[in-house]
């Protein structure tokens, strides 16, 4: 009886998980870049003392969907979207570098150029700091060209680069604040495979009607554990009434 109680219970709570995370996927459905989280249920045997007579199910995240997301034309030309694979740099909140496919950038104040969220975006020697300019054109292999104030539209003068990488991808895992750092810890060297569209962004690659119908299926697959362990009670008791009367 222990034993149906318990996979319903380990059932119930993976499910549950899955669940979140599924609804994660699908509340990042307009994040620009968004990567997929994937997941998969397997049965794992409890250890310890005695045989591993007992079993709980188990809801893993093997990695990321590294299909690539819609490309959005904007017009814009800060905005741009990685050209097949590669990732761009940008420096993490706890100033570490990091990658993204987000390239929704903007120029700040002080001349940093960041990404929509604000991270730093990195360049040849860090951070990128543009001086003043008439117009920032970013070119398909990074480079970024400046036309500095008063000079005509054919003065361009490139200032910095951004660091476009190409790391293997069995060496990427995705962090919790949505960044793509190496499992090593080690920073990906610039790679000029990688090139750049200007003036789009690379959608989500979540597919909506996909996540939709795994809501359902996790929401199912929830019920019928919670009714496994409603189940067990029963048995449970019809067990006792058995017994006291035998």
């Amino acid at each position: 009886m222990d034993r149906m109680l318990y996979i319903g219970m380990s059932g119930a709570k993976e499910s549950f998980l899955a669940l979140a995370q599924n609804n994660h996927n699908l509340s990042n459905i307009a994040t620009t870049g968004f990567r997929a989280e994937l997941a998969q249920f397997r049965s794992q045997p409890v250890f310890g003392p005695g045989m591993p007579t007992r079993a709980y199910a188990m809801d893993e995240r093997p990695g990321m969907d590294l299909r690539a997301g819609p490309l959005i034309n904007t017009g814009r030309d800060l905005d741009v979207a990685i050209k097949g694979d590669g990732w761009i740099a940008v420096q993490a909140r706890d100033g570490e570098e990091a990658y993204t496919r987000a390239g929704d950038f903007q120029v700040t104040n002080l001349g940093m150029l960041v990404t929509g969220n604000g991270l730093p975006v990195i360049g040849n020697g860090g951070p990128i700091a543009l001086p003043a300019a008439e117009n920032v054109i970013i070119q398909p292999d990074g480079s970024i060209a400046i036309q500095p104030i008063g000079q005509g539209a054919n003065a361009l003068v490139v200032v910095d680069r951004i660091k476009l990488v190409k790391p293997n991808t069995d060496n990427l895992q995705k962090g919790e604040d949505g960044l793509i750092r190496t499992r090593d810890g080690q920073n990906a060297a610039p790679s000029t495979l990688v090139s750049v569209v200007s003036g789009a962004l690379e959608g989500s690659n979540v597919t909506p009607a996909d996540a939709l119908v795994k809501m359902v299926q996790y929401q199912r697959h929830y019920e019928l554990q919670v009714k496994s362990m409603a189940t067990a009670k029963e048995n449970d008791q019809s067990s006792q009434t058995l017994l006291k009367f035998s």
